[in-house]
């Protein structure tokens, strides 16, 4: 296993101006130790792309950091389908900026429901728009990896079944999966547990950690499906059983990107290095 770097995890910073672009984030991330950084579309939205893409290659060549995955976010939980055809456009453009940094896979999302939309109208978009996107993704030689994330495709077996929908659609395999491990507890499942239903399909791993909550706790930013308020913490001092997350992952083989992906209110600059710190540790 190689353990990586999410930009997420600065976005509060990115957001204060105190991580000024992409550049600046990969040189945080080779102080910190990371061997490599996951990068995101969300990032790119302050100013030219072109820019951006250009100060960050620049940065890449200058720590020898390699991007593992690029992240992208899109929902194909619409009921129009000129909307969902611009959907696809952000895979499509997550793809190509893969192939540029020389990233293996692209991390997606399958949607979300809302008052007006119910899970059966959507799968079959999601099967339609994540189909179209492995084919596009084969013919660049790039991996999809869909997050377990939202009320859609939150638990594994969700996951699966739209893995293995979208196979037999597409006729590609080119769609994995990207166990996030905090995740799998907003949806009431132990996350141990969870990743073992997935782990034969993932491309890359979200390492994060949650703690349960009280209802007023200011930084209980995470609510589960049944109500429980959680908040984000650094690698190890949540109640994820990521050290038995290890443990599955190792048993099947995988030796692909495990991103940390830190999402608490303490300042990440000191908590990123921690986490690390504890990755490695329970990685052995």
């Amino acid at each position: 296993m190689k353990l990586g770097l999410s930009m997420w995890s600065y976005f509060p910073l990115w957001r204060a101006g105190e991580i000024k672009g992409v550049a600046d984030f990969i040189h945080e991330a080779k102080r910190v130790g990371a061997e490599g950084v996951e990068l995101l579309d969300v990032f790119y939205r302050e100013r030219d792309i072109d820019l951006e893409r250009n100060d960050a290659f620049l940065a890449l060549q200058e720590t020898g950091l390699p991007v593992g995955v690029f992240s992208v976010s899109q929902n194909f939980a619409k009921r129009d389908p000129k909307a969902r055809l611009e959907e696809l456009d952000k895979i499509k453009f997550g793809i190509d900026e893969a192939e540029f940094y020389g990233a293996g896979v692209v991390r997606v999302f399958a949607g979300d429901v809302n008052e007006d939309i119910t899970p059966d109208e959507a799968l079959p978009w999601i099967v339609e728009g994540l189909s179209h996107a492995s084919v596009y993704a084969d013919l660049v030689g790039v991996k999809l990896a869909l997050e377990n994330h939202g009320k859609l495709a939150g638990r594994s077996d969700q996951v699966r079944k739209i893995i293995d929908e979208v196979r037999e659609h597409s006729g590609s395999e080119a769609l994995g999966a990207n166990p996030d491990t905090g995740n799998f507890l907003l949806v009431n499942q132990p996350s141990h547990e969870a990743i073992k239903a997935v782990a034969p399909f993932a491309q890359m791993v979200h390492f994060k950690d949650f703690a349960r909550t009280t209802p007023d706790d200011p930084e209980g930013h995470y609510t589960s499906l049944t109500g429980e308020r959680y908040r984000g913490t650094a690698l190890g001092e949540g109640e994820v059983n990521l050290g038995e997350c290890i443990e599955v992952l190792k048993a099947g083989g995988f030796t692909k990107w495990l991103n940390l992906e830190y999402e608490g209110s303490e300042d990440a600059r000191t908590a990123v290095p921690r986490s690390l710190q504890n990755a490695r540790a329970l990685m052995g």
